[in-house]
């Protein structure tokens, strides 16, 4: 059945083999044990996916230490804990030659109030308003913190590995950690870790090569990377441009594009100021938010005789046609897709058999506006969605976005609702 590039396979530098070029990109679950585990409905959720015919599974934040999280729900990997149901995860996700990667996060000051009484991050410069009222300001980190952190990267890949994921990702986007130490708006250290790009980046190089020596050559390392923070000051394309070349350089196997902070959530195609799209007609034309960027990378790394990294374009890809064209013009090498396999699961497949399909996402809305500025729908309703799958049910497209809400503050309490996180 002719489907155009979408479905012919990806060789990785590294040598390994996407069946197709659909990547489900990370979508935090928020779902595991009340001890940091994931359980039967992790494995069910990544099973359902699994079965759906995507060629990529990119888990949502895995982190590294238990006492830095993201929301209250994560799986964390660290010395000193039983790591035994990762290998039934693995298992669950790897169905049908689909590959399972590992998202590894920190989430540096980006950690609510509630769960980090003192985060750490790069310099102790707090979140602007009104975010400033859910995020302590954090403390600065030292010197021997840094060279601890870039090994508890390496940690979690290597169990990852051995647990049979066959792959990890870093989360170098969105605000966390390492996309921290990249803005120079977040990160005024005068050491080896701040001021030219060249050591704010050298967090990312790091935890990469960390993350190498763990899992050897064969094993795909990828990471998230922005584009840009959006914001005054912070991470500009020119420097995301740099360390993408430079990334690639060290061997990096797929850079997934992305865009935004908590601060600017332009990776969710709204703002916090009005629920229309930021992005302009001729992004809606084409579906993909950051596919100029995305071309302006590939004629960066065309010019490097020494780079075959992938590229891996996420956010607004809704139709056949549209994934199609982002990987003839060369712009992408792997189509990543988020909401649209929280409301389909199955949707890789229906790609394939009908060229005229399209994703079911749609606006989210309360009815009152008021109420949508206040409350991150784009991530409450979505991730009732996996919750449903994580219990062997389907997808409700049609479920109410007040019930959700009410989901939410039921599993999840008030806090369930200040998170902002992607």
């Amino acid at each position: 059945m002719e489907s155009g590039p979408l479905f012919s396979p990806l060789t990785l530098p590294c040598g390994a083999i996407l069946k197709n070029r659909i990547a489900k990109s990370a979508m935090s679950e928020n779902m595991s044990t009340s001890d940091h585990r994931a359980d039967s409905k992790m494995e069910a959720l990544y099973r359902t996916w699994a079965e759906g015919g995507a060629g990529l599974l990119i888990t949502g934040n895995i982190m590294i230490d238990g006492t830095a999280l993201g929301e209250p729900r994560n799986v964390v990997i660290e010395r000193g804990r039983d790591h035994s149901y990762l290998s039934r995860w693995a298992r669950s996700g790897t169905h049908d030659g689909t590959h399972l990667w590992a998202q590894l996060n920190h989430p540096g000051k980006q950690s609510p109030k509630f769960l980090s009484p003192a985060p750490i991050a790069p310099s102790a410069i707090e979140l602007q308003a009104p975010l400033n009222r859910y995020f302590n300001r954090p403390r600065a980190l030292d010197e021997i913190e840094i060279r601890a952190l870039i090994d508890r990267f390496g940690y979690a890949a290597g169990v990852v590995k051995e647990a049979g994921f066959t792959g990890v990702q870093i989360h170098g986007a969105h605000g966390y950690l390492v996309s921290q130490f990249l803005s120079p708006r977040h990160n005024q250290r005068t050491d080896t870790w701040g001021g030219s790009l060249e050591n704010r980046m050298r967090f990312a190089v790091e935890v990469y090569r960390s993350i190498r020596a763990a899992v050897g050559p064969a094993f795909p390392v990828g990471i998230k990377l922005n584009s840009a923070d959006f914001q005054r000051g912070g991470f500009t394309p020119e420097e995301s441009m740099e360390v993408v070349r430079h990334l690639a350089a060290q061997g990096m196997d797929l850079i997934e594009i992305s865009g935004g902070t908590y601060e600017s959530p332009e990776m969710t195609g709204v703002t916090r100021q009005n629920t229309k799209s930021r992005h302009q007609a001729s992004t809606s034309a084409r579906e993909a938010y950051f596919q100029e960027y995305s071309q302006e990378v590939r004629k960066t790394l065309a010019s490097s005789s020494t780079s075959t990294c992938a590229l891996m374009l996420t956010g607004g890809f809704r139709s056949r046609e549209g994934m199609n064209a982002a990987l003839s013009s060369g712009a992408c090498d792997v189509i990543g897709l988020a909401r649209s396999l929280a409301l389909d699961p199955q949707f890789p497949r229906r790609l394939l058999a009908d060229s005229s399909a399209r994703s079911e996402v749609r606006p989210l809305t309360t009815g009152l506006k008021s109420l949508d500025r206040l409350i991150p729908l784009e991530i409450t309703w979505y991730t009732q969605q996996l919750h449903r799958m994580g219990k062997g049910r389907a997808p409700d497209p049609k479920q109410s976005v007040l019930g959700s809400l009410a989901g939410t503050l039921l599993s999840m309490g008030i806090q369930g609702l200040k998170r902002v996180r992607a």
